[in-house]
C-alpha cells in the first residue's frame, strides 16, 4: 500500500470499483448480444423477424439505466415502455436516443409504495393486456422494484399496503419475509407478471439485477416473473411471527385468510406450463461487485479477502463481527495480513425502537465504531449500492478507532444515540456519511474493513 494512501481513501477508491461494477448498462452488455437478425441471451435466441412487437417493463432503482441499455438490442421492434424507479429525476439523464423522457418515467414511492408505485402497475396490467403470442415482453428488474410497482390485490388498498409494509420494516422483518407477504396481496408480484403475459402466450424475457442475498429469482423485486415457492399460509404465519394480527387492516386479513382456506388460487409455482415462455437471467450481483473491491484493494497493495456475500442479521449485530475481524488482524494477522482488507456483502436489517434518523449501513457503522473504539489503524465503511440509506441522503457511514474519541470531543453521546436509532445525525455532525447520490444501481449493501 502506498505510503501517501491512508485508508479513508483507500476506501473510496475500493467504494468506487464497487459500485462501478454494479452498473446496470454494462451488467446488460455483459450478458445480452446482437448478432444481425438475432438477440443472444444466454442459451436462447431471439429471431427479430419473427418477434412482431417488443414491449419494455422496468421497474427498481436501475429501471432507467436498464431501459436504456435494452434497446440497443430492441430498438427497431419496442413499440411501448413503462419505466418506474425512485427519484429525484435531476439525478438521471434522460435516455440518450431513445425518445424516452422525464415525462414518461414514473417515480415509485420506497420502501414503501406510493400511488406512482400503483399507477404503474396498473399501467404494467395494461401494456401486458395487449401483448400477443409473437410479442416479447423485456422486464428489466432491480432493487426497489417490490415497492417502486404494486398493484394490489382485489379489496386491498393502497393505504393497508403502505401499513403492512411500514409495521413489518419497522418490526424488523428480512426481506424474504416481507416479500413472501407481500407476493399474497399483489397482482405484479410472485409470478403475478408471469400470468398476465402468459394468458396471452406472449414470451418473456427477464433481465434481473439482484439486491437480495443469494440471488433467490423469487425474492428479487417479489419474484414478478418467477415461480413462488412461498404460500399464503407462510404469508399469515410471517404476520403472527411479528405480532400484527390483531392489528392488520381488515381487507388484508380477509385476503390471506381466503388464501390459507384456498377459497382463492395461490401464486403460481414450479412446473407451471405458464414459465415454459419465460426466460429469467441475472446479469448482476453483489458478488460481482464485492468480488471488484477485493481486485482494486489488492491493486492499493492490500492483501485483501471476500467473506462472503450472505450476510444478514441485525446491524448492530454484524458491527460487532466486524469490530472483532478487524482486531484479529491487527493482533494476530489472520485471516490475512496486514495491511488487510476484507470484504462482505448481503443485508442487515433494523429493529427500530427510537425516533432517531438513518439507516442500516450507518447503523452498523456507529455499532462499529463503539466496538473499535481506541483500535487505531483501522476502518470500516458500510454502504448501500443505490447510493441511499434508509429515508436518508447518505449511502452509510465510515467509522475508525478515533471516530468515538472524535464525538465525545463534541459532546455526542454514541451509545445514546444507537439505542435512539439516531446514527444519521451522530454521522452527520462528524462530517463521516458516505453521501454519494443515487447511483441508479442496487445490489445490496456492501461492508469494507480496512487495517492498515
Amino acid at each position: 500500500m502506498s505510503d501517501k494512501l491512508n485508508l479513508r481513501d483507500a476506501a473510496f477508491e475500493i467504494q468506487r470499483a464497487a459500485l462501478l461494477a454494479a452498473d446496470p448498462a454494462e451488467a446488460i452488455r455483459r450478458h445480452v448480444q446482437r448478432v444481425t437478425d438475432w438477440v443472444m441471451v444466454g442459451d436462447a435466441r431471439y429471431h427479430l423477424p419473427e418477434i412482431e412487437r417488443v414491449f419494455s417493463v422496468a421497474f427498481g432503482k436501475a429501471a432507467v439505466a436498464m431501459t436504456d441499455a435494452v434497446a440497443d438490442f430492441f430498438e427497431d421492434k419496442i413499440t411501448d415502455r413503462v419505466v418506474v424507479t425512485k427519484g429525484p429525476l435531476d439525478t438521471f439523464d434522460m435516455l440518450r436516443g431513445h425518445s424516452t423522457h422525464f415525462a414518461d418515467i414514473l417515480l415509485g414511492g420506497h420502501p414503501v409504495p406510493n400511488g406512482n408505485s400503483v399507477l404503474a402497475g396498473q399501467r404494467i396490467a395494461e401494456l401486458l393486456s395487449r401483448a400477443q403470442e409473437n410479442d416479447l415482453v423485456v422486464c428489466l428488474i432491480s432493487g426497489g422494484g417490490s415497492a417502486l410497482a404494486a398493484l394490489p390485490a382485489e379489496g386491498v388498498s393502497l393505504a393497508d399496503l403502505q401499513w403492512l409494509t411500514d409495521a413489518l420494516l419497522r418490526s424488523g422483518a428480512t426481506i424474504n419475509e416481507l416479500n413472501a407477504v407481500r407476493k399474497h396481496l399483489d397482482r405484479v408480484k410472485g409470478g403475478g407478471i408471469a400470468r398476465m403475459a402468459g394468458a396471452k402466450r406472449a414470451t418473456v424475457l427477464s433481465l434481473i439485477l439482484s439486491d437480495v442475498v443469494g440471488d433467490p429469482l423469487d425474492v428479487i423485486a417479489s419474484g414478478p416473473t418467477a415461480p413462488d415457492p412461498t404460500t399464503f399460509a407462510d404469508a399469515w404465519r410471517i404476520i403472527e411471527r411479528y405480532g400484527l394480527a390483531k392489528n392488520i387492516p381488515n381487507p388484508i386479513r380477509d385476503h390471506l385468510l381466503a388464501g390459507v382456506r384456498v377459497t382463492i388460487p395461490d401464486t403460481p409455482k414450479l412446473g407451471d406450463a405458464l414459465f415454459d415462455r419465460v426466460q429469467n437471467v441475472i446479469v448482476g450481483s453483489n458478488r460481482q461487485a464485492a468480488q471488484a473491491a477485493v481486485k482494486r484493494a489488492e491493486q492499493l497493495g492490500f492483501n485483501a479477502l471476500l467473506l462472503s456475500t450472505f450476510v444478514e442479521g441485525e446491524a448492530r449485530e454484524a458491527a460487532r463481527v466486524a469490530a472483532a475481524l478487524a482486531k484479529e488482524v491487527v493482533c494476530y494477522d489472520q485471516p490475512i495480513k496486514k495491511p488487510a482488507c476484507l470484504v462482505w456483502g448481503g443485508e442487515t436489517t433494523v429493529t427500530v425502537r427510537g425516533n432517531g434518523k438513518g439507516g442500516r449501513n450507518q447503523e452498523l457503522a456507529l455499532a462499529a465504531a463503539i466496538a473499535l473504539d481506541g483500535w487505531n489503524g483501522v476502518l470500516v465503511e458500510a454502504l448501500a449500492t443505490d447510493g441511499i440509506g434508509g429515508p436518508t441522503d447518505a449511502a452509510g457511514a465510515t467509522a475508525t478507532g478515533e471516530t468515538i474519541a472524535r464525538a465525545s470531543a463534541m459532546g455526542l453521546d454514541a451509545a445514546a444515540m444507537l439505542a435512539d436509532n439516531d446514527a444519521y445525525h451522530f454521522f452527520a455532525q462528524l462530517s463521516d456519511l458516505v453521501i454519494i447520490g443515487p447511483t441508479g444501481t442496487n445490489v445490496n449493501d456492501l461492508v469494507f474493513i480496512l487495517v492498515a
